[in-house]
């Protein structure tokens, strides 16, 4: 698509009400830009073809789709436009400014099924080994990438921690997720050993910002509490002195606590709470992550594979 001006006056107001409707309903604010992104795109390829948001029907919604599947994005990307193309025609259809949405008529492509990838338990050790905790920073990348492991949690979820969220009595944190759904997840003793060495010996050598009390639990050099940016920073620093694959995020970390926990017999509702997935079908990937492995073990070690 080559359409880069602003979006026209017919779709300027409506997508600024969209955008209050979701932060007034609690969207995240990445969430908020994605679908602004998005529905501005929509508004971008419908100027050039004098369309308003009245005259977008579905026919012009599956060209919007599949103008966007021509500059060679995923099929991911094409869905999620679409899908914030719905929201944003439900939300119009809400306030009255639309009698029906031309988004329910069109489908989404089917996804290319991909298994996320998952570190083995000696990467996932070796990783977390491999980082000293001698300095301050050291000290905190430690407890950061020992938790993310050790109790599952996104990048967002990590650096929205603070020193409240922690209770190293209960070994559990007190963790707000995707949504504004609180939920409580417990830790074994290599994450509060991490956690406790880095407040006793780390957290307060890192400078705090001038005239602030900072209470996130993980902050940089400068006493800021870190941003998802600065943790990806971080652990490529890391897997690179690890001698680990590219191509590990902290995700990645997320995705093997759960297949880890499958692998060790853990109910799958039950690491369905622990990562705070609305549905369990979300939680469902690390069962065919779990039969991918164990159909390679197969082929690799039985002589009749």
């Amino acid at each position: 698509m080559t359409e880069h001006s602003e979006p026209p006056p017919d779709w300027v107001r409506p997508i600024a009400e969209f955008d209050r409707h979701l932060k007034a309903r609690g969207a995240a604010e990445r969430t908020r830009h994605a679908y602004g992104r998005d529905v501005e795109q929509l508004a971008r390829w419908a100027a050039v073809r004098d369309l308003s948001p009245r005259d977008v029907t579905h026919r012009e919604l599956r060209g919007f789709a599949a103008a966007v599947s021509e500059g060679g994005v995923t099929k991911a990307t094409v869905a999620r436009k679409l899908a914030s193309a719905r929201s944003f025609f439900r939300f119009l259809v809400e306030r009255g400014t639309l009698d029906s949405t031309p988004g329910d008529l069109v489908a989404s492509p089917k996804r290319d099924k991909k298994l996320p990838r998952v570190l083995r338990i000696d990467q996932a050790r070796d990783l977390l080994e491999s980082i000293p905790a001698t300095t301050p920073l050291e000290l905190r990348d430690r407890a950061l990438f020992e938790l993310a492991y050790g109790a599952g949690l996104r990048a967002q979820e990590l650096v929205d921690l603070d020193l409240e969220s922690v209770d190293p009595d209960a070994e559990e944190l007190r963790v707000e997720g995707k949504g504004g759904r609180t939920r409580i997840v417990p830790a074994g003793e290599p994450v509060w050993r991490a956690i406790e060495r880095y407040l006793d010996r780390g957290r307060g050598a890192l400078a705090p910002r001038p005239g602030a009390e900072e209470r996130a639990l993980f902050v940089s050099k400068t006493g800021q509490r870190l941003s998802t940016s600065d943790v990806r920073r971080r652990l490529r620093l890391w897997l690179n002195r690890a001698g680990t694959d590219a191509g590990v995020s902290p995700h990645t970390l997320r995705h093997s606590f759960a297949t880890h926990l499958l692998a060790g017999g853990a109910d799958l509702r039950a690491i369905q709470e622990l990562l705070g997935h609305a549905s369990l079908s979300t939680t469902q990937i690390y069962t065919q992550v779990e039969s991918s492995r164990l159909r390679k073990a197969y082929r690799l070690a039985h002589p009749r594979a």
